[in-house]
């Protein structure tokens, strides 16, 4: 077994316009200054990285390590949530999902899936200069508007969206394997990789590509009412990133997994910080400790109540108390006795 890495901090929902939100090295020092020990990138915010400079240059990512670990920190991973989500678009969304795409791109779909595609073949080389061996993505969505079987989808539909997400993606997980990097897609509504079986979907219409991994995060499951310990059992083979969200569930007469159109302080399902909704953090990282999984856990603050500096605050000694010191030796090793091949063929009675 392992032990689990962090804590860390996605630092994404965090930047902004003043310090210490505001660049790469105000941001780094706020981090550490709670207890976080390592930092997983956005690579949109050019404020934290230059992706294109990052694929193309050694010493630019030596420097960039350079300054992150001034603060006593590492990175992590990089993360391409927004341009992994532009790799397919449905036209339904098209209007609302341009806003992640450069003014040049906006408003042709080809030329975008284009765009986002370059942006995820340069994060293969960056992660790699950067010396990390797991990258966090979405996947983007093709079939999710026909996610409900009413109109009756016709036959071969969802067959056909999956066919296309793999073609897409095929030369992308394949420049990531080429670089010794996992892609770590997170298994999030909206995308048409949400849970277990959809996932499944992709990595056999990927033929089994290695590099199809998970970024494993329980607030996502909480809200789709999916058992998100077994999970684990089921697919920790795959899992290789790990962000840490807690949520809540809570339906009544009224309303329960979709939500009713409610924004989100007014739905069942919401996203909490660390502690305050659902999640049994204990039984989450008891099993990835179990498995072996030995990279980072990655505080994502998402809440409709509490803020983003409280959260971030009570999310460093959140995940240091939860992380599990691994065992390298059995509890009752102590009564132990050496044994050789004729002790046990005589203990197993053999020899009679």
């Amino acid at each position: 077994m392992k032990t689990i890495k962090g804590p860390a901090i996605f630092l994404a929902q965090f930047m902004g316009g003043v310090p210490p939100f505001d660049t790469l090295d105000h941001i780094c020092a706020w981090a550490a200054s709670l207890g976080y020990v390592g930092v997983q990138i956005p690579t949109w915010d050019a404020r934290l990285i230059d992706l294109e400079l990052a694929a193309q240059s050694k010493d630019y990512c030596a420097e960039l390590k350079e300054r992150v670990a001034a603060h006593g920190l590492q990175i992590t991973e990089l993360s391409t949530h927004l341009q992994g989500q532009l790799v397919a678009v449905h036209p339904a969304y098209d209007a609302l999902f341009d806003a992640f795409a450069p003014e040049q791109v906006r408003g042709n779909g080809r030329a975008r899936a284009q765009w986002a595609t370059q942006q995820l073949l340069w994060a293969a080389k960056a992660s790699r200069h950067l010396g990390l061996d797991a990258h966090v993505t979405f996947s983007g969505a093709l079939v999710w508007p026909y996610l409900y079987p009413w109109p009756q989808r016709p036959p071969g539909l969802v067959e056909a969206g999956f066919e296309e997400l793999a073609r897409r993606w095929r030369p992308i997980l394949n420049a990531f394997d080429e670089q010794g990097v996992d892609v770590c897609f997170e298994l999030h509504p909206g995308e048409d990789l949400f849970d277990g079986v959809s996932f499944e979907r992709f990595v056999d219409a990927v033929e089994g590509h290695a590099r199809a991994c998970i970024n494993y995060d329980p607030s996502h499951f909480v809200l789709q009412q999916l058992d998100y310990l077994a999970f684990i059992d089921h697919y920790h083979e795959r899992i290789k990133a790990f962000h840490v969200k807690d949520a809540e569930f809570n339906p009544d007469g009224r309303q329960g997994v979709y939500g009713g159109y409610a924004g989100w302080i007014a739905r069942a399902g919401r996203f909490r910080s660390l502690g305050d909704g659902q999640v049994d953090f204990k039984g989450v990282f008891s099993k990835l400790t179990q498995y072996g999984y030995g990279s980072w856990a990655v505080l994502e603050w998402e809440c409709c109540i509490k803020s983003a500096e409280q959260g971030a605050r009570e999310g460093a000694p959140f995940i240091k108390q939860h992380i599990i010191e691994a065992t390298q030796k059995a509890f009752d090793d102590f009564a132990g006795a050496a044994t050789d091949q004729q002790s046990i063929r005589k203990l197993l009675g053999l020899d009679r």
